[in-house]
Formats: structure tokens, sequence, C-alpha cells
């Protein structure tokens, strides 16, 4: 099988997992760097050019498209998908991940637990704003932001009220919602694959700091997770149309809520933390399942 991994650096830890463990099952895996690789759009048959040369005969892409390139490296995905190769994440259901008020409202929608979420546009309706989401401590959060950047604490309804006028005052889009105190400054990270939660990890904030991400300092260890908080992965991660995805789940004291979907989750936090061949497991869903042509959008989302 012939694998092509968009992914802007080879040395990445999960680009460099994700060639082994296609290797070692004795597949070809070729990195593509997302943002040079450009495409032939009008032509009858979709074409992708790279180097000079156009791109042919893969049976499956692995999408590790970084959210500041999420709109080209979708447009590029949604090519592969035109071409019938097999994506192990569409593009549409990238796209709807990424979205964070979109796919809140469609996990909303089918009874996923959350935490009380609220979006306005109008410095007008602050203070209803956060009575609806309980009142302050409150965590405001740019739509656009990653790897907690662009996330705040506020926990007076002082300091709540002057950081959503100054996001509001840049025309940023934001998110307000309760603050989960109960987890403590930890969550849990479900990596589902297919219909099945295969790890899980707790990542724990450092001291002082609510964000638990790895990028922030945060420690990662093994956990054993409850049947309510596997299903809730497994939901989310199908709400959202992801074959693969790292599901962010918060321990509240009404039930596991979902913070956020993630269609390229990091396979080193999670590999170090249990020990488990992630990366492998990722290249025997696609032996099971890569077939040409095998996209439910076809390309057309």
């Amino acid at each position: 099988m012939k694998i092509a991994i968009l992914s802007r650096k080879r040395s990445l830890y999960s680009t460099t997992r994700l060639i082994e463990a296609a290797e070692q099952r004795g597949h070809e895996a070729q990195v593509i760097n997302t943002l040079r690789a450009y495409m032939n759009i009008a032509s009858n048959r979709p074409e992708i050019h790279y180097n000079g040369q156009i791109l042919a005969d893969f049976d499956a892409v692995i999408p590790r498209i970084g959210a500041s390139v999420t709109f080209y490296g979708t447009a590029l995905l949604r090519q592969f998908e035109m071409m019938g190769v097999y994506p192990l994440n569409e593009s549409v259901a990238i796209s709807r991940s990424r979205d964070k008020l979109r796919s809140l409202q469609l996990l909303a929608r089918k009874g996923i637990g959350l935490p009380v979420t609220g979006f306005a546009h109008s410095p007008d309706d602050i203070q209803d704003l956060l009575t609806m989401v309980g009142g302050a401590p409150v965590v405001i959060k740019l739509l656009e932001g990653t790897q907690g950047i662009g996330v705040v604490l506020a926990e007076t309804q002082k300091a709540a009220e002057s950081v959503i006028e100054a996001f509001l005052g840049l025309k940023a889009n934001i998110l307000v919602q309760e603050y989960i105190r109960e987890a403590g400054g930890a969550d849990i990270r479900c990596f589902v694959i297919g219909d099945k939660v295969v790890a899980a990890m707790k990542r724990q904030a450092v001291s002082g700091e609510f964000r638990s991400n790895l990028h922030r300092g945060g420690s990662a260890s093994i956990i054993k997770i409850t049947p309510e908080e596997r299903s809730t992965a497994v939901r989310a991660a199908s709400i959202m149309g992801l074959n693969v995805a790292g599901v962010d789940i918060l321990r509240s004291n009404h039930g596991a809520v979902v913070m956020e979907v993630n269609s390229s989750p990091g396979l080193e936090g999670i590999e170090v933390a249990t020990g488990k061949d992630i990366a492998g497991m990722i290249i025997d869903f696609i032996d099971r399942n890569a077939r040409p042509h095998r996209t439910r959008t076809k390309g057309k989302g």
C-alpha cells in the first residue's frame, strides 16, 4: 500500500512514528509538505502536483494538518478524495471539528455532555451572557485558538467583563464557558480509532495554571476511564465524522463533559504515557478500511 502523509515536517514525532509503523507493515509512506503541494482544479481528472511531479497511485492519505493551515490543508485533502484516495479523516470532518462553535453545537444536538457555554456578539449582552453560564469564574476562549493559546480564566465578574470587552473590541469571536473547578486543572485525552478508545491519559496542569495542555508544561499519566467516558469519547468522534480523534474530557459534578474533539491528535504524549503503539494501530485501521473511492462525501463537502 502507498500512503501519503500530509505534514509540514518529516521530523515531527507523530509523522516519524507513522512512517515507521507503515514501513514495518510493508507499506510505502511519502511525506508531503501540505503547503508545497498544488492542485489542478479545473481538470476533468483531478490532479495534485508536488515538486514538479504529478502525485499518483496513492491508496490512502493521513492528514496531519495544523490548525493554522486548515483552509489550504482541507482543500488539498478534498482533492485527494476526488481522486479516489482513502482519507484517514475526511476533509468535511476535519473542517467540522476545527470550528469550535459548530462542533459544540453538533455535540449538544446529539446530547453529549458539555460545559455550559455562551456565545455573543455585542458588548451590551455581556452581563446576561455571564449570568447565563453561571457567573465568574469563567473560561473565555478565542474560537481560533489552539494548544491553550487564547484561553483565559477570569476569576471575578469584573475581570470577565474586561476580558470579554477587550476581545469583542478587537472583533474576535469568543466562547464563554463555565469553569469546571472540580476537575482540578486536569483533563482526560481519549484517543479514539474507529469505534474504540484505544488509549487514555490524564493531563495535569502545572501548579498555578489551569490549562493542562502538554505544550503548556502539563504532565501526562495513564488513567483508567469509566464506561460513560469511553462511550462519550466514541460518540463525540462519531458525531464529528472522525475515524481518528483525540477527545478531551473533564470530570465534572454532572458527569463527563467534552471540551474539544481534535482531528490531528499528537502521538508522543499518549504513546509515552501508555506505552502503546498508537501509530501502528492507525496503520492497521487503514489496512482494514482503505478502498478506492471509499469516502462518504466523495470530496463534495
